[in-house]
């Protein structure tokens, strides 16, 4: 890597033809607001220098303004998808995974610890206040340095070394984050699906906190909004990653104006995003979402109903059939884009298991190894995905450059001989009823612990119930609430879960490899370890896996290069030994996933990578160029 790194945002102005502020260029959205002078043209609401999104140089089309997109969420928490799908980020990933400047006019990198960013001049929050260095300020003294606000302390992201970040305003478009040592993790922490927040809009946010507003006004306010405490008036006002509070001025390309609790939610267009395309049209061109929420158990029915203008969550491969079949119902298109988790579904043996005898034998990898080994993948392939998914392990996709088959390939050959080898060798002998026995003369019985969200689930579980009987191990299939499955997990009441595989399969050598090494509580087959390590070690427990150890040292390694060639290496390494433990049992991956679509819709790409990170489901796509034609 580069010792330095510089990006420029792109100039929008040169490229502009006429002026910005002609009425031609006008959403109709606004028209009527503009004549009551309520709000100002658009020459006055972008940056001077917006970013200019090249769509001929993408191979897709220049569009116009306005319509409608319907779109269902299974609970009010799943307004969360319009911050997602929206993707406004500092530094976001572009669709071929390059960082790039997005509400930031450029950065700058130095040695992977010095990062300065400069904002666009003229830059305005969705309310028309202005976005500053302030605005950075405030978030970082006034609510992440603040004890009250954030009392688990600074996020991780920030703190390297036991050190956090230090924060310096440069100039009055300049602010500075610098580490003593290297920090590759925080560009890519920007550009996530759930990222960072490094900005709020402290001239709103500032009535909510102690050290602005008077004790008498807050006092009320509190009682408006129900909060107990400042606190979490604050917190409830500010929140952004779920746009709960209309109020609250966002960057995004829309802007939630509905109150919850409510079955509807309308996102209209910010009318002052910072984003245009070539001809000077301001984006989004799409002027509302409405966001309608269902069961999640009938979305699938409610969309192939012709319910949605643009859906992909709530919807699965299993739904395919029936979601093409509305094609010929309803004006709508159903495309198959590529899952980018490391296996659509994965076997999570519960390394942190309480039941005395399992779990000194799900840490014996001769066992994972064998209820791998037990698997016939190829018949799951063929039985659920048709054949069109990839037997392998959970593992990274071939996409990725830090691909290679040997760790695709690692312990998933159909060899039922083989798997009872290795049970045999871990103790587990065959009783008289061909059924293995426990050290302590228990039958040999697997309970598979899922989510119960998806009939996907169950129907590769009845298939492996098939396939570990032959070897001699029972399997019992209990399905949960997704909070109760968590707690159960951490609880170490779980031997096996049924989950997705690693998150992010696309990844590159420059991506944080931490989904690899017990680093999160939510990681169902370590969430003690993984808890250990997000607590500093006050709570859960140290792994004690000679393996699961060295994941985390190799992970201290990669965050301490600064060469992208050796985080390459650490890569491999981690990769390697994740595959060849089987911490975590993949089945079959590269698996297409629905996304239903309006016939008008446009700019849609008819294929992509669908995922939570790193592309933000339909994020990196950018959701604000699409827009709504005639008739195909």
């Amino acid at each position: 890597m580069m010792d330095r790194r510089t990006a420029l945002g792109l100039i929008a102005a040169a490229f502009l033809p006429g002026t910005l502020g002609a009425a031609a260029r006008e959403p109709d959205y606004f028209r009527s607001l503009i004549e009551q002078g309520k709000l100002p043209e658009l020459a006055q609401r972008l940056p001077r220098t917006p970013r200019l999104v090249k769509l001929g140089a993408m191979g897709r089309l220049p569009g116009q303004h306005g319509g409608v997109i319907r779109t269902l969420i299974g609970s009010q928490k799943d307004i969360r998808l319009m911050t997602i799908y929206g993707y406004a980020r500092l530094v976001g990933y572009d669709e071929k995974l390059n960082l790039v400047p997005d509400i930031l006019a450029s950065y700058e990198v130095k040695e992977d610890r010095i990062f300065t960013f400069r904002l666009r001049e003229g830059h305005k929050w969705s309310d028309g206040s202005p976005l500053t260095v302030e605005d950075f300020r405030y978030c970082w003294e006034d609510v992440l340095l603040n004890e009250e606000l954030t009392p688990g302390g600074m996020p991780m992201i920030l703190v390297v070394r036991g050190k956090p970040a230090r924060f310096e305003i440069v100039d009055p478009l300049t602010v500075r984050y610098s580490w003593d040592t290297p920090n590759p993790s925080f560009l890519p922490k920007l550009a996530a699906a759930q990222s960072l927040s490094l900005v709020l809009p402290a001239a709103y946010l500032k009535q909510f906190h102690k050290k602005y507003q008077a004790p008498a006004r807050l006092t009320e306010l509190m009682k408006e909004a129900r909060a107990r405490t400042w606190t979490l008036l604050h917190i409830r006002m500010s929140r952004q990653y779920r746009p709960e509070n209309p109020d609250l001025p966002t960057l995004d390309p829309w802007r939630n104006r509905t109150t919850p609790p409510a079955e509807r939610f309308v996102f209209e267009r910010n009318p002052y995003f910072h984003r245009v395309d070539e001809h000077g049209l301001q984006l989004p061109y799409i002027d509302r979402f409405i966001l309608n929420v269902s069961s999640s158990a009938i979305i699938a029915a409610k969309t192939g109903a012709g319910e949605s203008d643009l859906q992909c969550v709530g919807i699965d491969f299993t739904d395919y059939t029936f979601l093409k079949d509305a094609e010929k119902r309803y004006p709508v298109k159903v495309r198959l884009w590529k899952r980018t988790q490391g296996s659509r579904l994965a076997l999570l043996p519960n390394l942190n298991c309480g039941d005395p005898i399992w779990r000194p034998l799900l840490r014996d990898v001769r066992v994972r190894r064998a209820l791998s080994l037990a698997i016939d993948r190829r018949e799951i392939n063929m039985a659920v995905f048709y054949g069109l998914a990839k037997e392998s392990a959970d593992t990274v996709l071939s996409e990725s450059p830090l691909y290679r088959p040997e760790f695709a390939k690692a312990w998933i050959d159909h060899d039922p001989e083989q798997a009872s080898a290795l049970l045999d060798e871990a103790g587990l002998k065959v009783g008289a009823n061909g059924m293995r026995v426990l050290p302590d003369g228990r039958e040999a019985e697997i309970v598979v612990e899922t989510a119960g969200e998806s009939t996907l689930e169950t129907d590769v579980l009845e298939l492996v119930t098939d396939h570990w009987r032959k070897v001699g191990i029972t399997l019992f299939i209990r399905a949960s609430q997704r909070d109760v499955f968590r707690s159960r997990a951490m609880g170490g009441q779980i031997m096996v879960s049924m989950w997705s595989g690693i998150d992010n399969g696309v990844p590159t050598a420059d991506m944080n490899p931490a989904q690899l090494a017990p680093t999160a509580d939510d990681q169902l087959q370590w969430p003690l370890w993984g808890a250990h390590y997000l607590a500093h070690g006050t709570i859960g427990e140290p792994p004690d896996i000679p393996e699961a150890i060295e994941l985390l040292e190799l992970l201290k390694r990669w965050r301490q290069t600064m060469e992208s060639r050796e985080r390459a290496e650490i890569w491999h390494s981690m990769l390697h030994i994740y595959t060849d433990q089987v911490f975590s049992i993949g089945i079959v991956n590269a698996t297409l996933q629905p996304v239903l679509s309006s016939s008008r819709l446009r700019n849609l790409p008819e294929h992509g990578l669908y995922g939570f990170d790193p592309t933000a489901y339909l994020g990196v796509y950018m959701p604000d160029t699409f827009w709504l034609g005639g008739e195909p």
